[in-house]
């Protein structure tokens, strides 16, 4: 048996608490509460055991992550071990004193987030009113603070067709990086998808966006572009495959191959108050499931590809298949390639109407789309 290869990346989950409520939040359907989220203290051991087992960098996320008053302190522990600092934020909630103490502490760079291009709609999606207003001052209060700013633009049907506004917004915003991620359909953004999913021509005309912007601001600015698998042929290599590039670590301390991960049913996550990620990524179960190519079915366990995709994502095939082990119904090879259609067919219908992220308020698992 191989050695095992370090991680590169870890997702830092620090709460579930976000004053916004994005239909499509990645968090799960039952939201951590405050007094359940791991301390100062824990998260700093957690950083050192980052660095030692070869993780090069830590994304603090959420939830909104600048929720959390220590925020600045974990940083500073963060960069303390070595690691580069990435804070992922809606931004709502910094102002220029907060962002200064967050620099001062070591705080690398900073990805904001951003629902449209245009105001209304924007605070209409994030659930926030006045938040674009706030997230257009916060970035510029990010520059201003002499710091590397990435956009990341979620979208979906209902913000697509303003992607090029998206692509100058970036540019006049002095971001270095825009991440056009097509939502990504587990969690809340399964119970919303009639709502999100974009139509063919729609996704055909932003892919085409993204490619003349890509070629026109070479050197510009940097177009990250990922694409929803409910059109693909073929599936992404998910997270860089399962258990194979970045760690996620929840509020809670549940250690986790992705961030979804907690979505499947059946599986023990470790959690680092009593359990080191060297252990857990080395040798528990959840990690070592379905890790390389020894579990895959067919057609996957012949294919070709296998060592490219490493199976597509394992979230999106219990979310339609009810099988965590199953083909991804991305591939059209998967025998229930077929769902792709039937969720397609089903978001034409045009709904509009979101059911919106909330602690305690999570969608009925019966009332999921199959």
């Amino acid at each position: 048996m191989s050695a095992i290869e370090p991680p590169l990346g870890l997702l830092a989950e620090l709460t579930h608490r976000c004053p916004l409520r994005c239909p499509y939040c990645s968090n799960p359907l039952e939201l951590a509460r405050a007094a359940a989220e791991l301390d100062t203290a824990t998260w700093a051991r957690v950083f050192g055991e980052a660095a030692a087992l070869g993780v090069l960098q830590v994304h603090l996320s959420g939830g909104e992550p600048t929720a959390r008053r220590d925020l600045p302190e974990l940083v500073r522990h963060a960069a303390g071990a070595g690691l580069y600092t990435n804070l992922i934020t809606a931004g709502v909630l910094l102002d220029a004193s907060k962002l200064a103490a967050l620099a001062e502490a070591g705080l690398d760079h900073v990805q904001l987030s951003v629902q449209d291009a245009e105001a209304g709609n924007a605070d209409r999606i994030g659930g926030y009113a006045g938040g674009h207003a706030r997230k257009l001052a916060v970035a510029r209060l990010v520059r201003d603070a002499g710091l590397p700013l990435t956009l990341n633009a979620v979208v979906h049907r209902q913000n697509l067709d303003r992607l090029p506004e998206l692509i100058d917004l970036a540019l006049e915003l002095g971001a270095g990086r825009i991440e056009v991620a097509h939502v990504q359909y587990y969690g809340w953004a399964l119970a919303n998808r009639a709502a999100l999913l974009p139509g063919r021509a729609q996704l055909e005309a932003a892919t085409a966006t993204v490619e003349a912007a890509r070629e026109r601001l070479k050197g510009r600015l940097v177009i990250d572009y990922v694409v929803p698998d409910y059109y693909a042929k073929r599936p992404k290599a998910c997270m860089g495959g399962w258990g194979r590039v970045v760690l996620a670590v929840s509020p809670e301390g549940r250690i986790l191959p992705c961030h979804a991960a907690e979505s499947l049913p059946g599986m023990e996550f470790p959690n680092v108050r009593d359990t080191s990620l060297r252990a857990a990524w080395e040798r528990a179960d959840a990690f070592t499931r379905f890790r390389g190519t020894a579990w895959m079915p067919e057609p996957c366990r012949s294919c070709d590809r296998r060592e490219n995709d490493w199976g597509g994502c394992r979230c999106q095939a219990f979310a339609l298949t009810g099988d965590a082990a199953a083909t991804d119904p991305a591939c059209s090879l998967s025998p229930h390639h077929a769902l792709l259609d039937l969720a397609v067919a089903e978001a034409a219908g045009g709904a509009e109407t979101f059911t919106y992220r909330e602690i305690g308020r999570a969608p009925r698992r019966s009332a999921l789309p199959p």
